[in-house]
């Protein structure tokens, strides 16, 4: 038989960060969920998250992930002029979707609502935060992809380094989802 392709040995080692990623996440959202209303008799949630401004951070990271796929189709055609443009939208999406975030953070904190404020500002910046760490890093590695597939084209290990960062940036999607109803939606109505 032999040893299996390296398309499936590296897409099942990414899996495996991925999940190891899932679990750190699912710790930090269980000390977020038992730190929620320990406010220290300081805001809340309702009071600080500005709800459509919220709203149109998703909509950018969501958009994201659907031109993050049609980036995909168009290195699995082999096309470069189309990879290169969905990879920019994407790029363009994850960077508007974290000025945002970071706008939100640098609004909260003028107002006082610091991480030593409150538990519960703690485990929300902490949270939030290393949700955006993680965009960060995957706008770092578009870029990164993007000049591989200038210099290399779409070589095998180039496609399999970019099937990588799509699970990576639809993951970074669906964690958001998941906080975007932990936080936003939830948070604010308990």
């Amino acid at each position: 038989m032999g040893p299996a392709p390296k398309r499936i040995v590296a897409g099942f080692g990414f899996w495996i960060f991925l999940l190891s990623d899932i679990v750190m996440f699912s710790a930090i959202f269980a000390a977020y969920a038992v730190l929620t209303h320990a406010t220290a008799g300081g805001p809340t949630g309702t009071e600080l998250f500005n709800q459509p401004g919220i709203a149109i951070e998703t909509t950018c990271l969501l958009v994201s992930s659907y031109t993050c796929g049609m980036m995909s189709l168009a290195v699995g055609a082999q096309r470069r002029g189309q990879t290169y443009i969905f990879a920019a939208m994407t790029f363009v999406l994850g960077a508007a979707f974290l000025f945002l975030e970071i706008s939100e953070f640098a609004g909260m904190i003028a107002s006082g609502a610091v991480p030593q404020r409150s538990a519960f500002l703690s485990a929300f910046f902490t949270l939030v935060g290393s949700h955006g760490v993680h965009v960060t890093a995957g706008l770092i590695w578009l870029g990164v992809m993007m000049a591989q597939v200038a210099v290399r084209g779409f070589r095998s290990s180039v496609q399999r380094r970019l099937m990588c960062f799509a699970l990576f940036w639809h993951a970074l999607d669906i964690i958001w989802v998941w906080l975007f109803t932990a936080v936003y939606l939830i948070g604010v109505q308990s």
